[in-house]
């Protein structure tokens, strides 16, 4: 055997706890595994195709969801929230739609909200792949907030409804209307959020 047994016997060592460190990691981050689960949206408006892709979190035991930054609340009203958990919601359209009697041109973006006690605004946004409001640095590595208005191409105010009975995860659903229409539904604790979605013609 030769002398350079023991020093590969060290890396190969090395090599397999990398792995293992990876493979835990991976496991980590698979979306099955994640405290708030992967959620998904969709729905034809004429030939129109919308999808929303997003995290769900769930209340864990918190009081305090929806409030003002001086009770503590978890999203704070006035504050930019990522209308979910994880990365930044996204919405689809294959054609143009109208969100809320706006016009969405067909294309991706990121889905933020700025909650408020009796209003609420919602923001699509052309920039995508942000952690919530944030990007990472690839310079430090660390994240930093990366959210702005100026990227906006949509901004939708609506007054938000109030449930009889909490809902416990996070939840958004394209739900029929009577009259034929269609609503995009968010759902959390008492407050519900609905934006109807029509053909842009």
């Amino acid at each position: 055997m030769s002398s350079s047994s023991p020093t590969r016997i060290l890396a190969l060592s090395l090599i397999l706890a990398a792995a293992a460190a990876g493979l835990a990691v991976a496991q980590d981050l698979h979306p099955s595994r994640r405290p708030s689960p992967m959620g998904l949206a969709r729905t034809h408006v004429d030939d129109a195709y919308v999808s929303i892709t997003y995290s769900r979190p769930y209340k864990r035991g918190r009081d305090n969801i929806f409030g003002t930054a001086e009770s503590g609340a978890l999203v704070p009203f006035g504050k930019v929230w990522r209308t979910g958990a994880n990365e930044a919601t996204q919405l689809t359209a294959t054609r143009d739609v109208l969100l809320g009697g706006q016009r969405l041109p067909a294309g991706t973006y990121s889905v933020f909200s700025t909650p408020g006690a009796d209003s609420w605004k919602i923001h699509l946004n052309s920039r995508l792949g942000l952690n919530g409001t944030a990007a990472r640095n690839p310079e430090t590595g660390e994240f930093e907030d990366a959210y702005s208005a100026e990227n906006n191409v949509l901004e939708l105010e609506v007054a938000p409804g109030s449930l009889a009975e909490e809902v416990d995860q996070f939840t958004i659903s394209f739900e029929d209307q009577e009259d034929g229409s269609v609503h995009m539904v968010w759902r959390w604790i008492t407050t519900e959020i609905r934006v109807p979605v029509a053909s842009a013609g």
